[in-house]
């Protein structure tokens, strides 16, 4: 994202693009078509969300020949912290021990899963 720049949310048709980014690397929209589900969007709808990515700073261009390949400029890891942040500070009251209970009461988190997270903090604490 550009220095200065207030943060942006992206859509979920912008989510879906970015993580092509993130996942494959430098891809041609009509590479970006290639791993898409059916039923797949017309070629200018991909090409106009890579235009308004690029317009927020998360993306950005290489002229190979006659066309352009697309690339993220914008960190996943980032992207990943302030959505969870957001998710927590607008959903749980800002509480990360809420919205673990909640995901341990809808069943997303196993016995398991958090003997594995409790494991990864200690080892990170030592």
């Amino acid at each position: 994202m550009k220095a200065g720049r207030k943060k942006q949310i992206l859509t979920e048709k912008e989510s879906i693009i970015m993580n092509m980014l993130w996942d494959n690397g430098p891809m041609f929209v009509r590479e970006m078509l290639e791993h898409y589900p059916e039923p797949r969007p017309h070629f200018n709808t991909v090409s106009t969300l890579v235009r308004i990515l690029e317009g927020k700073g998360y993306v950005s261009h290489e002229v190979v020949g006659n066309s352009h390949r697309f690339f993220a400029t914008a960190d996943k890891t980032a992207f990943q912290e302030r959505g969870i942040a957001d998710v927590i500070k607008n959903y749980f009251n800002n509480s990360y021990k809420m919205a673990v209970s909640a995901l341990v009461e809808d069943e997303k988190l196993s016995v398991d899963d958090l003997k594995e997270i409790i494991q990864y903090i200690e080892n990170k604490n030592r």
